[in-house]
């Protein structure tokens, strides 16, 4: 017999596109419980839960940006296009957020 203390193995996964597909969410719950086999093979298992979370309308629409270290015309052209319809401030680099170094400096008359 084995006895087992009240430790927790938690694994997540993001999906990259939104889904509605179930054989897409018990492959990856079955992926996640397979990373933590050995833990349980080692410890015992007393319970199992799976949870999803960011939920929306089967009709909502998460267009996916290239995050691959290549250039893309096509990223530039909506970045110019969202600028042009919305003003230059409309977009800006995370790291820049919450900063003043987007602001143009002004020298002292």
């Amino acid at each position: 017999m084995r006895f087992t203390d009240s430790s927790r193995a938690t694994r997540s996964h993001t999906l990259f596109e939104p889904t509605q597909s179930t054989q897409a969410v018990l492959t990856t719950a079955r992926a996640l419980l397979a990373q933590a086999q050995p833990l349980i093979d080692a410890g015992g298992l007393t319970l199992i839960g799976v949870a999803l979370s960011n939920l929306d309308d089967a009709r909502a629409v998460q267009l996916a940006l290239p995050f691959d270290h290549r250039s893309d015309p096509a990223v530039d052209a909506v970045i110019d296009e969202v600028r042009q319809r919305f003003g230059n401030a409309s977009l800006t680099r995370t790291v820049l957020v919450d900063s003043h170094q987007h602001d143009v400096p002004m020298l002292p008359d």
